[in-house]
Formats: structure tokens, C-alpha cells, sequence
């Protein structure tokens, strides 16, 4: 239920179009995440392309697509055989679309095929399943990766999935995105419920009512938001807090230090994120302290990154770093690389790889090895020199909406050495990625490939987890960036004691109807665009 709005989604490229493996253009929008627990691991150097431990055993290439599109065939002599092809212009092409008229059977062919010829774990799927036991190439797609779990016991797969290709699109050009300018946090989103506001825009309809962080719904419209019931109530309220349009008003009610408020109707307008906030300096006993507030690896981000880092380096002189990223689900994986490589040192990064990608040992989109790496990137998009804080070591403040390139940033410094302590809750566990395909206007998301740092390590589907005693829950009676708000409290006393304080999660958690335990394990803003919680990779030059 909460409410996520994207501002720049530029590096995300269209939908694309798989014809042949020669003729795919590979102009990606790579969704991934690197999260995980421990640091560093595993064997020296990059990996080579090629094999990835555990997709070995390949399935039966057995029948065709005579059998209902159980049968493994290339995926390129059913591309675009559609049960309903669609006519005209491809907007994002300019070309007419591929589709031709088919079947059902060969759209789950097709599906068959791409996930045999692409899926990281392609020889763990299950080879029992047929495809005419699932009505649609859909419900095929979504039986058809590993079964296997993480050492925690959730799904090693928690990120198949699909869109309709024009909702995607529109999604991926969005830019600009209505909305009132509060990300909200599902605290507890069953009755009695607990939606807070997480954060505001600034200059937005939210800040204009004088919304803050910790503000808790009341009502939407008059339904009551905390023990309503029902399927229409839910959607209600879902629908309010996610507004489609510019001008959409609803009215709300909020609870501030336990008293209910006058209510405030809220309309829709454009909002623009502002993905780095709350920059300062904190004096302490013994030096001084940068914070900074990062919300999205986005376009306009990279700027506002760069000013922090010359605040903190001309004039702070900082000694330390506190980077809030508790509420970062992702974007574009250059804009983390350039923030690691300003947090450490060019004589640590240099000739380092930031992150590369590893495939499954048939290479699906024959890249070489250049290709497939992301080194520490030393200059802005415009090719101007990056400043660094050369600091060996950075407190990041996490969550389980921290994810993809975020959990990017603390695989990438841990496997060059540097020190990343982690305050606040598990990371989301999600080092994985796909290129996303367009077939028969359903755009299929699979996972293709895992992301590894300088040491080889990727293997961390159970999320980053705080440092020992440092699992500290989100606190919403303190704004963000204030030195009492239990996770930044705990990060400076970690720091000048080397532990973080007794009881600070029980603390945090004061006048919420959450435990502890609750606020580490599940993500307050699920439901959010899949362009909230990716990595997004520059496309790749086409290796046919």
C-alpha cells in the first residue's frame, strides 16, 4: 500500500522485440539487486562468462510445439505467433509490430523456449510440468522456474513476472508522475492497520498541507483506514493512495502525537523527486559526521550526489559517512557505482570491477567478458571528474524496501575492502536481473543473470544484515536526518563505541502497532513499479 513515484525512468529503454539471438537488440532495462548477508566471499578476480553454479542439468529438449508448447523449441521460430497479434505501429519502434497470427500454444512455446534458453537456473525447472494443465502463455511462464530456496527457506525465485508491454511501457516513459508528494509505509497493512507517511517531497501538495514524516491515516474519504474491511474498502484506499491522475483529490485524515487532525484534502499533482535530501554535517566527540537521505538511483540524483560529496569534502571535512538508504528500492546501477567510487578512494577502485554480470553457461546473449563488467566509474555523465571522501569505511542505514542497486553500492565497497556497517533492517535479497522480453504484448521478466562484486560474491538472496545488536527498527516519531531518530542514533553511537546501545529497536518501535521483529522481516512499500526496485543497466551493444 505504499506509494512510490518515479521521477526519471530514462535509462529504462522499451520493451523489446526477440526474434533471433543474432537480432536481438540488447537495449536493456536490467531489474536487479544485489542484496545479502555477510560481506565479500568466494574466489579472487571477476568471474569468467559462462557456467553459474547450479544450472548444469539442462531439461529434456523433447516434443515440439505440436505437444500444447510443452516441448522445448528455439524460442525464435515461435516469436511473435500471437492467438490475438496486434495491428499497427509500435510507438516505441516506429515499425509495425512482429505479430503474426498463432496460437495459444505457440505463445507458451515461445515461452518455453526463451526460459530454456535464458533462465539462470534453466536446468532446475521442473520437468513434469505440461503446459496444457495452464490455460494461458501467463499462467505457463509462472510455474515454470526453480523450485529451490534460500538457506532462510524462502523461494531462491521471488521475481518472475510479467506486464502488459503497453503498461510497461508507459511505466518505463513515465517520468514525471502524479502523486501528493508523501511516500507512505505499510507499518502493519491488515487491521488494525498502520499506514504512516515515510517521507515528503518538498514543494509538493503534502509539504503545502504541512504533511511530516510519522503522520498516521486515519481515514480516506471518509472509509475508516485502520479496521475497514473488505474487498472494495481495500481498493479504495489502495486507489487513493496511488493516484493515477493529475487533479485526483481525496480526503484525508491524519493522527500526529496521538490526536487526529482536521481533515486535509489532497490533489494530485506532477511531482518530481528530489532523491537526495537532508545533507549535514553532525559535530560529535570525536569528528565530524556526513548524512545524507538517498530515495532513488535516478537521472537527477547524480547532481545532487555530487553537491553532497563536495559539501562533505571542501568545507565539512567529514571523517565519517551516514548514507539513509532505508527506503532506496533502486534505478540505474552507474549512478551507484559513481556513489561507491565517491565514498572510497580512486587508489582502492582503481582497475576494480563495481559489478559484474554472470549468466548461465549457454551465454544466452553471447556477451564477452568487457561487456558484461561495470567498473568503479570515475567521471559524471557529462565526463567531468568525480570528488572522493577516500573514506575506508560508511554506515548505511537499511531496510527491507533497500534493494537492487542500493544493495549494489554495500556488495561493491565490501569486495574492495571497505568497511560498510549496516543499522536498521535486513535488505530485500535480490542480486538477480533480466532483460525484459516483449511477446504477443505481454513483456515476460525472468531472471537471466546475478550480480557479483570484485570478489565474485552474488550470493546473497537473504538479504544484508544489520551488524550484531544493530537491528534497529524504523522510527517514525523522529524525522529523518534528526540525531535521535533511533536508526541515525544508533549508527553515531556504533561509531564512537563500536557497538550500537541496548534496546534501541524496542525503542524505536514506541506507539507502534508493530513488533520489532515485524519491522525487519517485511518491506513497508510493497506493491511498488517494478522501475522502484531494479537495477538498470545501460544498454549493451548488440553482439550479433
Amino acid at each position: 500500500m505504499g506509494s512510490r513515484k518515479v521521477d526519471d525512468a530514462r535509462q529504462l529503454p522499451p520493451p523489446g522485440t526477440w526474434a533471433a539471438a543474432a537480432s536481438a537488440a540488447l537495449a536493456v532495462a536490467c531489474l536487479l539487486a544485489g542484496c545479502g548477508g555477510g560481506g565479500g566471499g568466494g574466489g579472487g578476480g571477476g568471474l569468467p562468462i559462462g557456467l553459474v553454479p547450479g544450472t548444469t542439468t539442462p531439461p529434456p529438449a523433447s516434443g515440439g510445439d505440436g505437444d500444447g508448447g510443452s516441448g522445448i523449441v528455439a524460442s525464435a521460430t515461435v516469436a511473435g505467433l500471437c492467438a490475438a497479434p496486434r495491428s499497427g505501429i509500435n510507438p516505441d519502434t516506429g515499425t509495425a509490430y512482429p505479430d503474426h497470427s498463432g496460437t495459444l500454444d505457440n505463445e507458451k512455446s515461445w515461452v518455453r523456449g526463451w526460459i530454456d534458453e535464458t533462465y539462470l537456473w534453466y536446468g532446475e525447472v521442473p520437468t513434469t510440468l505440461k503446459a496444457a494443465d495452464y490455460a494461458t502463455p501467463i499462467t505457463w511462464f509462472n510455474v515454470l522456474k526453480t523450485t529451490a530456496t534460500t538457506n532462510s527457506g524462502r523461494a531462491k525465485d521471488r521475481f518472475h513476472f510479467t506486464y502488459d508491454t503497453e503498461v510497461y511501457r508507459q511505466l518505463s516513459q513515465g517520468g514525471v508522475s502524479a502523486g501528493y508528494g508523501m511516500e507512505t509505509a505499510s507499518v502493519r497493512s491488515s487491521p488494525p492497520r498502520d499506514i504512516r507517511i515515510a517521507f515528503v517531497e518538498p514543494n509538493s501538495p503534502a509539504t503545502t498541507a504541512g504533511l511530516q514524516r510519522g503522520a498516521k491515516i486515519l481515514t480516506i474519504d471518509g472509509i475508516n483506514v485502520v479496521s475497514s474491511t473488505g474487498t472494495a474498502n481495500v481498493n479504495a484506499i489502495n486507489a487513493a493512495l496511488s493516484p493515477k491522475a493529475i487533479g485526483e483529490s481525496h480526503t484525508f485524515t491524519f493522527e500526529v502525537g496521538g490526536t487526529a487532525q482536521p481533515a486535509v484534502q489532497l490533489t494530485a499533482a506532477k511531482i518530481t523527486s528530489t532523491p537526495v535530501q537532508n545533507v549535514q554535517v553532525i559535530d560529535t566527540g570525536s569528528g565530524r559526521v556526513g548524512y545524507l537521505l538517498f530515495n532513488d538511483h535516478i537521472t537527477t540524483s547524480e547532481a545532487q550526489l555530487i553537491s553532497a560529496v563536495n559539501t562533505f569534502k571542501q568545507g565539512a571535512g567529514i571523517q565519517d559517512l551516514v548514507l539513509d538508504m532505508r527506503y532506496n528500492g533502486g534505478g540505474q546501477l552507474l549512478i551507484a557505482s559513481r556513489l561507491a567510487y565517491m565514498i572510497s578512494s580512486p587508489s582502492v577502485t582503481a582497475g576494480k570491477t563495481f559489478e559484474q554480470l554472470a549468466f548461465n553457461d549457454k551465454n544466452p546473449f553471447h556477451l564477452t567478458v568487457a561487456q558484461t563488467l561495470t567498473p568503479f566509474t570515475a567521471t559524471s555523465r557529462s565526463g567531468q571528474a568525480l570528488p572522493t571522501l577516500g573514506l575506508s569505511r560508511v554506515t548505511v542505514l537499511t531496510g527491507p524496501d533497500t534493494c537492487s542497486a542500493s544493495e549494489s553500492v554495500v556488495n561493491s565497497l565490501r569486495g574492495v575492502g571497505v568497511t560498510v556497517n549496516l543499522v536498521g533492517g535486513t535488505t530485500c535479497g535480490k542480486p538477480y536481473g533480466f532483460y525484459p522480453q516483449d511477446n504477443c504484448g505481454t513483456t515476460y521478466f525472468a531472471i537471466q543473470f546475478k550480480g557479483v562484486n570484485q570478489q565474485g560474491y552474488g550470493d546473497y538472496g537473504d538479504g544484508f544484515t544489520p551488524n550484531p545488536g544493530c537491528t534497529v527498527a524504523d522510527d517514525f516519531s523522529h524525522q529523518l536526518g534528526d540525531k535521535d531518530e533511533a536508526r541515525l542514533s544508533a549508527a553515531l553511537t556504533l561509531r564512537s563505541t563500536g557497538a550500537c546501545p541496548a534496546g534501541s529497536a524496542k525503542s524505536a518501535a514506541s506507539g507502534l502497532e508493530k513488533t520489532e521483529q515485524a519491522d525487519v522481516e517485511q518491506p513497508y512499500m510493497p506493491g511498488r513499479s517494478p522501475l522502484r526496485e531494479n537495477r538498470l543497466i545501460d544498454p549493451q551493444p548488440n553482439p550479433g
